[in-house]
């Protein structure tokens, strides 16, 4: 088979044979969940035939000729060449093999390669790349391993650029840390060399295509029809509102539903290190950090973007997470007219979150002294809501917390809710119930002033 000389096709190159490439066996779990339909990333491994047909049509490609051609062109020109080199060769490749050969080198030159198929299947969550062989995936809150992969190290770097390149930013051995985006908002984060130790590393933590808002949380089990009452209450009466929890808890998703409570008509103004919020107002302004370029000027920072977006008359500051000094200029913005403000903290707590706060706003060398820090916090802050991912893969909010006064150098906080775990079943399964708090919120005069103190009570009532 290796001495014959495959014919010109259609993209006016001759093919000239090589050594076979690694097979590349994709779309399947080595351990898939039982709730997994069987055609879920299940394909047969392709065959050396296969790969012998990747090579020869990779080489007989001219990119000046498909370069302005659409994807679907591409796959036809690309899928008529591989018919001519089966043909030619007499190779043992059926069809299916042939369109999903197409569609594979058609996610090597247009999209992310190999991991085009998982960003497309809506089940998958979190994608993360451990090197060029190990691929994870998140299904209903659980890890799974892939087989997916890459064929060497320099497949998944050349992916790697590609998605830092296509917003504006670079990765290589001398800015071997990023966070980007893909067309769809997903985030990306990026490790490469000589950082990682085993190839470029990849996290993608993926966004529904469709709006998230609160019944779809009721629907999942992260809140309770209650509990979006009174987060829709919240949103409505301009709460300034902090969103705490882990890595992977959720915090984004909730802040996207909690801001459906907000009027067409107010301005928000949403800054972010890699742009994910998802708004559906008509009138948001998007802002986007920027870092040093190569010669290590022009960086343009989280804080920056917050005193700037001041000048701009939002109605509402969303930052998308506060981690460093930017806090002190959010609690700024949120004592100074911009009621409605929101964010998101890593925290493992509501009270954590308050001390996060506090620990960022010092990293901003801030000179003002601990209580002079937590006064302004209790003043700008109305309402911090704690969600977390629990053992059984689910997210849940677990604390809806007031902030109350100072009583000294505390901060108050009374819970408005707290999740109780009852017990766990068998099949891991969290079972458990939540405690309401009778007592009047300190923000109480402005359910009054909304005029939405009936429904809360009306709630709340329902809930004890």
């Amino acid at each position: 088979m290796s001495d014959r000389l495959p014919p010109f096709n259609s993209f006016g190159r001759r093919s000239t044979l090589s050594q076979p490439a690694p097979v590349q066996s994709e779309k399947d779990f080595s351990a898939p969940p039982p709730t997994l339909d069987d055609n879920g990333f299940v394909f047969d491994d392709f065959s050396d035939d296969v790969a012998q047909i990747r090579v020869l049509c990779l080489s007989s490609i001219d990119p000046s000729t498909i370069v302005n051609l659409p994807p679907e062109r591409i796959r036809v020109e690309i899928e008529k060449a591989i018919s001519q080199i089966v043909a030619a060769n007499r190779l043992q490749v059926n069809q299916s093999e042939q369109r999903q050969l197409a569609s594979d080198l058609v996610n090597d030159m247009m999209g992310l390669g190999p991991l085009q198929v998982l960003v497309d299947d809506t089940r998958v969550a979190d994608i993360m790349v451990n090197g060029p062989d190990r691929v994870f995936v998140e299904i209903d809150g659980k890890t799974y391993r892939s087989k997916v992969r890459f064929r060497d190290q320099a497949h998944l770097s050349n992916i790697c650029q590609r998605i830092a390149s296509a917003v504006g930013r670079r990765v290589d051995e001398a800015s071997p840390i990023v966070d980007a985006r893909l067309a769809d908002g997903s985030r990306v984060n990026i490790v490469f060399p000589p950082l990682a130790l085993d190839g470029p590393y990849v996290s993608i933590r993926k966004f529904s295509a469709k709006a998230i808002d609160l019944e779809k949380l009721v629907a999942l089990g992260t809140i309770t029809p209650q509990m979006a009452g009174l987060i829709s209450l919240m949103g409505r009466c301009r709460l300034n509102i902090i969103v705490s929890g882990g890595t992977g808890s959720g915090k984004t998703t909730l802040l996207n539903a909690i801001s459906r409570a907000v009027i067409p008509t107010e301005r928000i103004i949403t800054i972010e290190d890699a742009a994910e919020l998802q708004l559906q107002q008509p009138h948001v302004v998007r802002l986007e950090t920027r870092p040093a370029s190569l010669e290590g000027g022009g960086e343009i920072t989280q804080r920056d973007l917050v005193r700037n977006a001041l000048r701009m008359r939002p109605d509402r500051l969303i930052v998308g997470e506060v981690r460093s000094g930017e806090a002190f200029d959010m609690l700024q913005a949120m004592n100074t007219g911009h009621d409605g403000s929101m964010s998101t903290v890593h925290a493992n707590s509501s009270r954590d979150a308050l001390t996060r706060i506090e620990n960022m706003v010092h990293m901003g060398s801030i000179n003002l002294s601990a209580n002079a820090i937590r006064a302004q916090i209790a003043s700008a802050v109305d309402v911090i809501i704690q969600i977390e991912r629990h053992r059984d893969g689910k997210r849940r909010v677990t604390q809806i917390s007031d902030v109350g006064r100072m009583e000294g150098d505390v901060i108050i906080l009374n819970d408005i809710l707290t999740f109780v775990i009852d017990s766990e079943s068998s099949d891991e399964a969290i079972k458990g119930g939540y405690a309401f708090s009778r007592a009047r919120p300190s923000f109480w005069q402005k359910l009054v002033y909304f005029g939405v103190a009936g429904q809360w009570q009306k709630i709340m009532s329902e809930s004890v």
